[in-house]
């Protein structure tokens, strides 16, 4: 069979996305550009044709995300804030909103960097594949960052994916962000403060991919209401922080004037709600 010419190849992707499109899924032409692109090891653009075993090497790929399994697991990889992560299956895939939250987490630390001429302390609580302290480390050159995670796996994976992203700039740690020991070493001289914590209220998840794909120990944050593991965080982050530092917590969008009382309970001068790309409440920061 001689080798597909662009204008084949081009077709089998158009027909792809009209596939994806069919079962649901949320951005058809671009996963199906993704997954080609992901075979052919370039952009689909520069691609003058393809290999022979190229369609039915993709009407595999493109039957799995038809079955609605993650283009991030088919790939083996997800972006983050222009960062290229390794993704496997077990592990909470991070999500756009995120980055956002990581954002305000970088701000703060480069303010402490700038105004007072130091490498800002940073903890990320609950911190998944090591998405966000990669990025706060690779934003902000100067901080010192640790990164807590209970999972087995995703503390494996965060360790993986920092220490290729920014070797020997991050400190993983295989802890429970519940037990106060846990970095109790650093109680009182932490500048900032990040999580994206479980905080799913229970039974609230209502895309597919998430509920089947997704585990439950990075989704549900306990309590009918998901702010279990959420007003844990809050309180450990009284006691890592300095005086003027700053907790960044991402949340659901009906938990925000919940967590801003919680942060004022405990003893922050300052809580407000931040929002998303979509204008939804996203995240809480709370000054210590």
């Amino acid at each position: 069979m001689p080798e597909l010419d662009r204008y084949a190849l081009r077709r089998l992707v158009r027909e792809a996305g009209q596939t994806l499109a069919r079962t649901g899924v949320a951005s058809p032409n671009v996963d199906a550009r993704l997954l080609a692109e992901h075979l052919l090891a370039g952009p689909i653009l520069l691609a003058d044709g393809a290999p022979e075993d190229f369609p039915v090497a993709y009407a595999a790929l493109v039957r799995r995300r038809a079955a609605r399994e993650p283009l991030q697991h088919i790939l083996g990889v997800m972006w983050f804030r222009g960062l290229k992560l390794t993704c496997r299956p077990g592990v909470f895939i991070v999500r756009p909103e995120t980055e956002v939250v990581a954002g305000a987490a970088i701000e703060a630390a480069r303010t402490v960097a700038v105004e007072e001429g130091r490498g800002p302390v940073v903890v990320d609580l609950c911190a998944g594949s090591g998405a966000i302290a990669a990025a706060v480390a690779v934003e902000v050159p100067a901080a010192r960052v640790w990164a807590v995670e209970v999972d087995d796996d995703a503390a494996a994976l965060a360790r993986e994916n920092c220490e290729r992203l920014v070797p020997g700039r991050v400190e993983i740690i295989r802890g429970d962000v519940t037990d106060p020991a846990v970095l109790a070493e650093l109680d009182g001289s932490v500048d900032v403060v990040v999580s994206n914590p479980p905080y799913v209220p229970a039974g609230a998840v209502e895309d597919l991919e998430t509920e089947r794909y997704d585990p439950d120990l990075a989704l549900y944050g306990g309590g009918a209401d998901g702010l279990h593991l959420p007003l844990v965080v809050v309180k450990r982050a009284t006691a890592l922080l300095r005086p003027g530092g700053v907790l960044v917590m991402e949340h659901d969008p009906g938990q925000g004037a919940a967590l801003r009382a919680a942060a004022r309970e405990v003893g922050f001068s300052a809580a407000a709600t931040g929002t998303d790309l979509t204008g939804r409440d996203r995240y809480l920061r709370a000054v210590r």
